[in-house]
């Protein structure tokens, strides 16, 4: 055992099961360990590093940020934020954007949003939010409730009441909750991550997002980790020709700095008022210069060779040996 690892393993709390590698650098896809050894990384930090470690453009963005101004307060406005959230909009057609650190924070935000706007709009007794079985989104009270796996609530009970899953692909199941709840919204991921890599049916995100528009329900459309052109597309909820009225961020947004975006739709664009909520690092310059470098590169051009990569791969993996299945979406897979 290195030092590092041995240091680690007395001074960091025991929540991850690392492996025995301690990474030093990287460039590109590859990363190198303190043993001398080469890693490709497969997992791109978990849908982080759109552009790889070390990459130039994104790396350049940061540090000439860095050098006028690493943080300031909310209360006062910079460009790289500003930029930031109209690039957004502009990509998406989406109004207004709450930046915060992570993806369990932006869907706080849009919970928060979602519980507001029905009581304002319905009543206050409006709170039920609906998601989906296997869904995951995030680690807060919160957002482990909002999770639709049964052990991931065990360890930490009570947790914020108001959530009910349904199977995913069922939309009989969403009628029968939202019938007998006062529903303030639906909330999915179009490809589930931590639940299995599974795309959902194409004919039941249409159907679920027509439903939630007749009974008027918010939708919650999830892309933190399917967000940012891992799909093939900017988000995922692109492919399904679907406009949710709220959409959560992160992950692979700064391109390895902490950021989180929520981006709202003109239904809700004003839900959120003065001191309503807040994020002291939410629209970091730094965070949100990284961020307008990796989106501007995320044009059609791109977007096309993740999918032509996407087909490949998949046609390589479907059926050869010593692999059971493949499921996912774009460069969202899971063998």
């Amino acid at each position: 055992m290195s030092e590092i690892q041995n240091i680690d393993q007395n001074y960091v709390a025991n929540t991850y099961a690392r492996f025995p590698v301690e990474l030093v650098s990287g460039n590109g896809s590859l990363l190198y360990g303190s043993d001398g050894k080469q890693y490709i990384d497969m997992g791109s930090g978990i849908a982080v590093n759109t552009f790889g470690i070390a990459d130039p453009i994104w790396q350049k963005a940061v540090t000439d940020q860095l050098g006028k101004l690493q943080h300031t307060s909310n209360l006062y406005y910079t460009e790289p934020c500003a930029r930031l959230a109209e690039m957004l909009c502009n990509k998406t057609g989406m109004k207004k954007v709450f930046f915060s650190n992570s993806g369990a924070e932006a869907n706080e935000c849009a919970i928060k949003v979602a519980r507001k706007y029905a009581a304002e709009t319905k009543g206050e007794q409006y709170s039920a939010i609906i998601t989906l079985e296997n869904s995951f989104h995030g680690r807060t009270l919160t957002t482990l409730a909002a999770t639709g796996q049964e052990h991931f609530h065990k360890l930490f009970q009570p947790l914020t009441p108001g959530f009910y899953h349904a199977p995913a692909n069922d939309l009989d199941a969403i009628k029968a909750l939202a019938d007998k709840l006062p529903t303030a919204a639906i909330m999915i991921e179009c490809v589930q991550g931590e639940g299995g890599v599974n795309a959902l049916d194409a004919d039941y995100v249409k159907a679920l997002a027509a439903y939630a528009k007749e009974k008027e329900i918010l939708l919650l459309v999830d892309e933190v980790q399917t967000g940012n052109g891992r799909t093939g597309e900017l988000y995922a909820y692109m492919h399904y020709g679907i406009t949710p009225d709220v959409v959560s961020t992160a992950k692979g947004l700064g391109g390895g700095l902490p950021l989180g975006a929520t981006l709202l739709s003109e239904k809700v664009q004003h839900v959120l008022r003065f001191g309503d909520h807040g994020s002291t690092f939410g629209g970091n310059p730094v965070c949100c210069a990284g961020a307008i470098s990796v989106l501007k590169r995320l044009d059609n051009a791109f977007l096309a060779e993740v999918k032509e990569k996407s087909d490949y791969i998949f046609r390589a993996l479907q059926g050869a040996k010593g692999v059971r299945s493949v499921s996912g979406m774009g460069l969202m897979i899971g063998v």
